[in-house]
């Protein structure tokens, strides 16, 4: 997806300023809440604030060749994700802050990816713990726009959402062709990401087709 320079400026300010956020919110927890399982499967709270770290200290190509040493690359991610969380909440935290103006632009998928992974990991965060999440939805909308782009690599396969209409009720945009989904956006991009927990705000004839491909 091709952003104008003015766009990517924006979305990396947006980045930060996220990155920033969470690691406000990292470094003021208790042990039994880092330790809480997120959202993101077999990931605590700890642990994904960590793998933000990760994606601008390891990067694409710590990705790959992590990847290239565990077998595929979720595992590789995986892996330095728990090398990281070997730190201190307040190290983590630290670290995101030093980092937070990062420019993260991975080969094809682009800075969209970046605002990607920040969203919905500050959602893997802080739901779990009970803490509003409440992005603003026209960042969201920029999210999903990139995960129904052909851009969009690594979250999730793009067959995942063939044959399905996404609409989002704070916006009023729409995205794809077929079956319907609609609800608050950011149960739509939760919910496309396999984060279950969204389901329950959304509705519509698609929602059990995209059901049945997450099982």
């Amino acid at each position: 997806m091709r952003l104008s320079r003015e766009e990517r400026e924006r979305v990396f300010v947006l980045v930060a300023d996220e990155r920033r956020s969470i690691a406000a919110l990292v470094e003021g927890l208790d042990a039994d809440q880092l330790a809480t399982p997120s959202l993101c499967a077999g990931w605590d709270v700890k642990t994904v604030a960590a793998h933000l770290v990760s994606d601008f200290t390891d990067g694409f190509w710590g990705f790959l060749a992590s990847g290239a040493r565990h077998g595929n690359i979720d595992r590789g991610i995986d892996a330095l994700a728990r090398r990281r969380a070997m730190a201190s909440a307040t190290e983590i935290a630290e670290m995101l802050r030093h980092g937070a103006d990062h420019r993260l632009s991975p080969p094809v998928t682009g800075p969209l990816s970046g605002l990607t992974d920040v969203l919905v990991h500050g959602a893997d965060i802080r739901i779990p713990l009970g803490l509003p999440y409440q992005p603003d939805p026209q960042h969201v909308a920029r999210v999903l726009d990139f995960l129904t782009s052909r851009t969009q690599l690594g979250f999730f396969p793009h067959r995942r959402l063939r044959g399905i209409e996404l609409h989002d009720e704070d916006t009023g945009r729409t995205w794809g062709e077929g079956a319907a989904i609609a609800g608050p956006g950011v149960a739509v991009m939760l919910a496309v990401c396999g984060r279950t927990v969204a389901f329950g705000r959304l509705s519509g004839p698609g929602l059990p087709v995209l059901q049945s491909r997450l099982r």
